[in-house]
């Protein structure tokens, strides 16, 4: 299987921050629906390629997009899946998981709880643990995003900062090291959560890895309490600079919305969270406090993922937020 990032220029993006002169946007599209698939590709073929594949594979899932990816790789593998998931997850990712022609458990009510089951499953039942977003060969296919982009945009095609959304931080530390393999560790990456899904912000703030009593974003793809261990690291270290900010679930909704009708695709709220730094003004706000270049190289934005939203779950997220 082989994917490519899908890198496009939206104007209608670009016009919202006036600072910015051209906005990129970054995509990986699978018929997955979310771009986790070419990393769980890497992390799944050494893994079930043995004698003991035969075994099912067990997937704890932020929210659905890791085991959206896990179903969809282990069916064109041929390979049973079992993906666990919490109570938080909407009934549309469970059909579509079994429409992948998984088993799903739903253990918890948030994604740390699940997790547990699974790593119970693995090891009492002997099934293969495939993590949503803490192993090096996730971060490792996440990288390849920022290869890509870098083909894409051409000799001194340099972004001014990468823009993505924070669940456990699998995401976040492919893309630095991509960035870093790409030898462009002074572009700034700008980590985006919501209220209530903030784990990195919170270890930022502490010092320290630390765990939040409880999830309350509706933004479910971002809900691990717990923030990877390599994620913060790479906060601390400041190569390159990791910008941590947090928009209310409101303002990640107003996202989505704005996003459906300017450019026809329709995303999920954790894929909001990073799309409002833009609309809400937070990259111009950057910019004002010198946090940010001003004038700015062109802003990629990761576009991550759709597999767990259509228009019943936006005009239900509507109605919750929008009262």
């Amino acid at each position: 299987m082989s994917f490519e990032t899908i890198l496009f220029l939206t104007p209608l993006l670009s016009s919202t921050v006036s600072l910015l002169p051209v906005q990129e946007i970054a995509a990986q599209v699978t018929s997955s629906g979310n771009m986790e698939v070419p990393s769980t590709v890497l992390l799944m073929t050494p893994s079930l390629c043995r004698p003991a594949a035969l075994e099912p594979t067990t997937v704890s899932s932020p929210g659905g997009n890791a085991g959206m990816a896990a179903a969809y790789v282990a069916r064109k593998m041929g390979l049973p899946a079992t993906i666990v998931v919490p109570s938080s997850t909407p009934q549309l990712v469970v059909r579509r998981l079994q429409d992948q022609g998984a088993a799903v458990r739903m253990v918890g009510k948030v994604w740390d709880e699940a997790n547990a089951e699974a790593l119970r499953l693995a090891e009492t039942e002997g099934l293969t643990f495939v993590p949503p977003f803490d192993h090096p060969l996730l971060w490792e296919g996440h990288a390849s995003l920022v290869a890509e982009a870098a083909a894409s945009l051409g000799p001194g095609g340099k972004p001014g900062a990468v823009l993505l959304s924070v669940g456990g931080g699998g995401l976040l530390c492919g893309v630095i090291q991509g960035l870093k393999d790409a030898g462009w560790t002074d572009v700034p990456v700008i980590a985006m959560e919501t209220v209530g899904a903030d784990c990195l912000n919170a270890a930022i703030k502490a010092g320290k890895v630390v765990t939040l009593h409880d999830i309350t974003s509706e933004a479910k793809c971002l809900g691990a309490k717990t923030v990877c261990q390599r994620a913060f690291e790479h906060s601390q270290s400041g190569e390159p600079t990791i910008i941590s900010e947090l928009v209310t679930d409101q303002e990640a909704l107003q996202a989505v919305l704005t996003f459906l009708d300017e450019e026809r695709v329709l995303v999920e709220m954790a894929c909001g969270a990073a799309l409002a730094a833009v609309y809400s003004g937070l990259i111009a706000r950057l910019q004002s406090q010198g946090r940010l270049p001003a004038p700015l190289r062109p802003l990629l934005v990761v576009v991550c993922g759709g597999s767990s939203i259509n228009m019943e779950q936006l005009s239900i997220l509507r109605q919750k937020l929008q009262a």
